[in-house]
């Protein structure tokens, strides 16, 4: 077996909204109320109900060489059109030999926290509906077999999220977009509060996975505003850790086994040390703590409900087994700084894969997440038409070079960037004000 011989299905990747994508979808009532894209000083924004938000695109930088990476895009001349455009993305798709991906929002926040911002909440349910409806029938329908649809819910209001389930099920959707930490800076009932019983029902009911993206809710934590970005960011995967043992030791599981949860973005390599460490501190601490896990152990619900996804992880694929090799996904991250487009395979193949034998091969580049997310290509595809090298076949004409001078907020001066200076880039974009 070879790199180009994979078949490859992204659990993590991210669309920009394009400035059409709510035009259609949002109700009558609000059709004169829907959200658009104005320029202004050069950069875009998008106008919801007189707020203005930044696109969204959180390093949306995917082409272009590395010593041109931005803060932020500030606006669709700033990224590759595959970033907006499902049919630009379904060619970089095939250049890279990916077969299919998950896209998590962007302008609705990766947890489709938006609508908390937004005071007529009459108006953010539709907001939310609308961009569901966008985001099942035009991206993911716009190239069947090539997307498992990721929706959000408007999680702020149980009742409304259990009822957008329930019309989500209804199109066929196996996974939602949801915070690590719904709680965090809002008065929404912790993931503790049996509030939230009905939407793990219905979510476990339909075969609904709980995609929980890092960065949502509390973010990554950082020491101080000098902290080096370069030193923050190498922190981010592990610290989904946190995020994860509240799940992990929250209620839930026992009143519906059947609910999964998808660390999405997070890495692999930490895992095991969190399952012996969630294992030592129950044998120590689970009596006076009053915890239980019953006849298991933590790591047993760990490995039976929680999938995990990897872009570049050497250190995790050597202890696959230890995490559980049939919750292990793959993942892209297109269009953002992390993302190994257009060199996806090689390296992935190169940074242990090659290591492996062909059966796990096929679990972690495609099998998992076909089973995780109920998502079957293979009906609409022939699997020999679904390898990275039958992929890139149909791409010969995409042109994969660096692409130079794009733009966007790069930080100034020779010094390391700090978190400081990234936060107050952000800041200058006036995300959510008032227009």
């Amino acid at each position: 077996m070879q790199a180009s011989d994979m078949i490859l299905i992204s659990s993590d990747d991210h669309v920009i909204e394009p400035p059409d994508a709510f035009k259609r979808h949002m109700p009558r009532k609000f059709a004169a109320r829907a959200p658009f894209v104005e320029r202004l000083e050069g950069a875009d924004y998008w106008n919801f109900d007189g707020r203005r938000y930044v696109l969204g695109g959180l390093n949306a930088v995917a082409g272009r060489p590395r010593d041109e990476y931005g803060i932020e895009p500030t606006a669709f001349t700033e990224m590759r059109p595959a970033a907006f455009d499902v049919k630009a993305r379904v060619d970089d798709m095939n250049a890279n030999g990916v077969l299919a991906a998950m896209c998590f929002p962007s302008v609705m926040g990766f947890g489709g926290g938006i609508g908390l911002s937004l005071p007529d909440q009459e108006y953010a349910l539709a907001v939310v509906q609308a961009y569901n409806d966008w985001h099942v029938h035009d991206w993911a329908g716009g190239a069947p077999g090539r997307f498992i649809p990721l929706p959000v819910v408007p999680f702020w209001d149980v009742d409304a999220s259990v009822a957008e389930v329930k019309r989500l099920a209804k199109m066929n959707v196996h996974a939602i977009s949801f915070p690590t930490n719904p709680a965090f800076g809002t008065k929404v009932p912790s993931i503790h509060s049996a509030q939230w019983d009905p939407l793990w029902r219905v979510c476990a009911e339909n075969a609904i996975v709980l995609c929980c993206h890092i960065g949502t809710g509390d973010g990554p934590p950082f020491t101080t505003e000098e902290m080096t970005a370069a030193a923050w960011m190498t922190t981010i995967p592990m610290a989904t850790s946190s995020p994860a043992a509240d799940w992990l030791f929250a209620p839930m599981w026992k009143k519906f086994p059947d609910l999964r949860i998808a660390l999405s973005e997070a890495g692999i390599g930490w895992v095991p040390y969190l399952m012996e460490r969630a294992d030592f501190i129950y044998d120590h601490h689970g009596a006076w703590t009053n915890t239980s896990f019953g006849s298991e152990r933590p790591s047993d619900v760990f490995r039976r409900h929680f999938i995990l996804c990897f872009t570049d992880d050497k250190y995790g694929l050597k202890n696959r087994h230890d995490i559980g090799i049939d919750k292990i996904t793959w993942e892209c991250d297109y269009p953002h700084s992390d993302c190994t487009w257009p060199d996806s395979p090689e390296l992935l193949w190169e940074n242990g894969m090659k290591e492996l034998p062909a059966d796990e091969v096929a679990k972690i580049t495609h099998l998992n997440a076909m089973r995780e997310f109920n998502f079957d290509p293979f009906k609409m595809l022939k699997p020999e038409d679904c390898t990275v090298a039958a992929l890139r076949k149909l791409a010969v004409h995409i042109d994969t070079g660096p692409t130079h001078g794009l733009g966007g907020s790069k930080p100034g001066g020779e010094s390391p960037v700090t978190v400081g200076e990234m936060r107050a880039k952000v800041a200058k974009q006036k995300l959510g004000v008032a227009a």
